[in-house]
């Protein structure tokens, strides 16, 4: 029916297009070049699919539920999705790479920083449309409201609109090897963040961040000024987070330096809090089989079973490797587009983010054996296996494990002092609330983050683990997620 519809329309979109290119050259020549694209792109609105349409086509096939306290987003998002049609962003300009270093000599003791408006002055100069950040619960639709958003955003001829959806982690990781780049480059007394904006600025006015959250005081501190000068140059963000802006970076190193761009954030977006009750990862689907536990005879049969599952017949099972920012990952069986480690194997060893993004990147699935049972004593670890679930999870890989005990209940404590111990001034064994109503959706008991310490560490847990529920469906296994 959609297809019928779409060649229907064919004729139609054929000749308002060729309307609009006949009526360019008059429009450029009343108008001028930004009045006529301002002219064209408000024309263009109307046959274009936004949100609220999409997601009434969707609820309307049975592929999501209406969902009340979606729809609400949904609105918001209808509206900016309006806003950017008629956004017409200036041109960014280039920094001079010598106005970036410090001066020297004599006059450099006179040197003072050009006057500058403030990042939310340029941006209401321009009139840059306000963006949207969305926080809430694990599995409470944020990453797929942002997706659809991300997907009815086309730009129209001649736009100069562009956007870029990336996880949030994948962005810093990125932010931190063009930085460095740079000042390789020109210099390392370069200030690498004004010409590394205006890169980014040039690759997109609009960014859609996933999971945004700071929790390293290098990322805290490069993060404040590189979002002010993305705001100056009239960048739109949507971003996702499980965090409320006044809670990003709570009780880190440093965080009154931070707190200016929490405000900047709080600015620049609508703050919008997701409060559905449902968790649509927990939603009854189809199970694929590919988790495995305990580590007892059936786990080598299981492994080798999805391997072989995966496998290019044209290309035997082989050892590989991969070099990582000068470092090498090897792979000890692999495979076409699919590897497998044991756990200690990618684990045990100090592999990074950007190590982890990078096996992603290279492989569509993964099978990982004889994962063990975590204990206080294996936090490092079980950061890495966290931040491992999440690059999988982001590039839409597959995950086969075997482990020693269901993902619930990996993680338990061997410290008989530990629930003595209270957190942060916290009474023993307390939990506050929005994270135990997180633990309800995921079935979870106090007893499973007692190993964790923190509440990031908390989140990033029950975020992985509601993503490993969503990962075991055979919809995500057949692509369909």
């Amino acid at each position: 029916m959609r297809t019928a519809f779409a060649r229907a329309q064919r004729p139609a979109a054929r000749q308002l297009r060729a309307a609009a290119l006949g009526t360019q050259g008059t429009a450029r020549r009343t108008l001028g070049p930004v009045g006529a694209r301002r002219q064209l792109r408000t024309a263009a609105v109307c046959r274009l699919e936004g949100p609220t349409e999409r997601y009434n086509t969707l609820t309307r096939e049975g592929k999501l539920r209406d969902d009340e306290f979606q729809r609400g987003v949904v609105t918001r998002l209808q509206t900016l999705h309006e806003e950017l049609q008629k956004y017409v962003p200036e041109d960014v300009p280039v920094p001079e790479v010598g106005d970036l270093k410090p001066k020297k000599g004599f006059w450099g003791l006179f040197q003072s920083a050009p006057v500058q408006i403030s990042p939310q002055e340029a941006a209401q100069k321009a009139h840059v449309p306000l963006g949207i950040y969305l926080w809430g619960d694990v599995g409470c639709g944020k990453t797929m409201l942002m997706n659809m958003f991300y997907s009815t955003l086309e730009p129209s001829p001649p736009s100069l609109l562009t956007k870029k959806r990336i996880h949030f982690h994948a962005f810093m990781q990125d932010v931190h090897k063009r930085a460095h780049a740079l000042k390789v480059q020109h210099g390392a007394e370069l200030d690498a963040i004004p010409l590394l904006a205006s890169e980014l600025a040039r690759e997109a006015r609009v960014f859609c961040f996933d999971e945004f959250q700071v929790i390293d005081v290098a990322d805290a501190m490069l993060l404040r000024r590189l979002m002010e000068s993305l705001v100056s140059y009239g960048v739109v963000f949507l971003i996702t987070s499980n965090r409320a802006p006044d809670d990003l970076y709570k009780n880190g190193i440093q965080r009154q330096s931070f707190v200016p761009c929490i405000q900047l954030l709080k600015d620049r977006c609508h703050v919008i809090c997701l409060d559905s009750p449902t968790d649509y990862r927990r939603i009854s689907r189809p199970i694929s089989n590919v988790y495995y536990s305990p580590l007892d005879a059936g786990a080598k049969d299981h492994a080798e079973k999805w391997f072989e599952y995966f496998a290019d017949p044209k290309d035997p099972p082989h050892p590989a490797s991969h070099t990582i920012w000068g470092r090498e990952v090897r792979v000890p069986k692999a495979s076409g587009k699919v590897a497998q480690f044991s756990f200690s194997d990618l684990f045990d060893h100090p592999l990074s983010a950007a190590d982890y993004l990078e096996l992603a990147r290279q492989y569509t699935a993964f099978v990982v054996t004889d994962i063990p049972v975590m204990t206080i004593r294996s936090k490092d670890i079980a950061r890495r296996f966290i931040t491992f679930i999440d690059s999988i999870y982001e590039s839409k890989g597959r995950l086969v494990a075997t482990s020693a005990a269901p993902f619930a209940n990996l993680f338990v404590d061997d410290d008989p002092m530990a629930a003595k111990k209270p957190a942060d001034g916290a009474a023993p064994g307390h939990v506050d609330d929005e994270l135990r109503a997180m633990m309800d959706n995921l079935g979870l008991s106090s007893d499973s983050l007692k190993s964790l310490s923190g509440d990031e560490e908390r989140f990033a847990f029950a975020r992985a683990l509601s993503r490993l529920q969503q990962m075991s469906s055979t919809n995500w296994l057949e692509g369909e997620e």
